[in-house]
């Protein structure tokens, strides 16, 4: 999958990219493909570890990296760790960013919580927004995206609607694509459930699309769609 899925990324050559479940191998592969971009981020299990990261990819031309930082969804969010009743260690990949043209920055999320642990899900959604403000980061531009495994009227989306925007029902035109997110490779998916999101804070959102391409073979790039927006910054 990995050449079309590339293709596909080079198509739509998106500013801001967050991927989630990505191994090493993928990240660097993905790295050499898109040559007007850079990623920050390192795995769950700590820097030089073989583990899954949710790694933030950016438009170099573009945009100039200033800061940056990886903390875990945990009671302990400085240390890699497993916070609450998750499965597994969770991560969020933050970076601060400078626009090139309109010298204005914007700061990105790409975060990806548990598929098993409510509570983990729950605390997880209020980490974030009480990182928001400790960065006093709620009159800034942000933007918060990724697999928060949680359906729209579920309480941790709820936590995050209270503070950002869903991209999703905010968007000047109406959102293009299926409703859902997830297809889990299945060729007959009905897309019942959205729970990969773009939250948005003090940027104006202009179009919305759940991209539900496929490959010249007629199966699934990936078992989430891609998601993606337009913004004014």
């Amino acid at each position: 999958r990995k050449d079309e899925l590339c293709q596909l990324l080079k198509r739509v050559n998106p500013d801001f990219l967050g991927i989630q479940e990505a191994l090493p191998r993928q990240v660097e592969y993905m790295d050499q493909q898109l040559k007007e971009h850079s990623f920050l981020g390192f795995g769950r299990d700590g820097k030089g570890t073989d583990s899954e990261s949710v790694p933030l990819f950016y438009n170099t031309k573009s945009y100039e990296l200033l800061n940056s930082e990886v903390f875990w969804m945990s009671e302990t969010p400085e240390v890699p760790s497993k916070g609450w009743d998750a499965a597994l260690n969770r991560i969020t990949t933050y970076g601060v960013f400078l626009n090139k043209k309109t010298r204005d920055t914007i700061h990105v999320f790409n975060t990806h919580f548990d598929h098993r642990g409510e509570k983990a899900r729950v605390n997880s959604a209020h980490l974030l927004v009480s990182k928001l403000k400790s960065l006093a980061l709620l009159d800034k531009k942000v933007v918060l995206m990724g697999d928060f495994n949680s359906k729209p009227e579920e309480i941790p989306i709820q936590v995050i609607a209270k503070v950002m925007s869903d991209s999703y029902l905010n968007s000047d035109e109406d959102p293009k694509g299926p409703s859902g997110t997830f297809n889990g490779f299945d060729l007959q998916a009905k897309f019942n459930d959205r729970i990969d999101y773009i939250f948005t804070l003090n940027l104006k959102v202009l179009s919305y699309a759940n991209l539900d391409d496929k490959r010249k073979n007629g199966r699934w790039i990936s078992d989430h769609l891609p998601v993606l927006i337009e913004a004014e910054h």
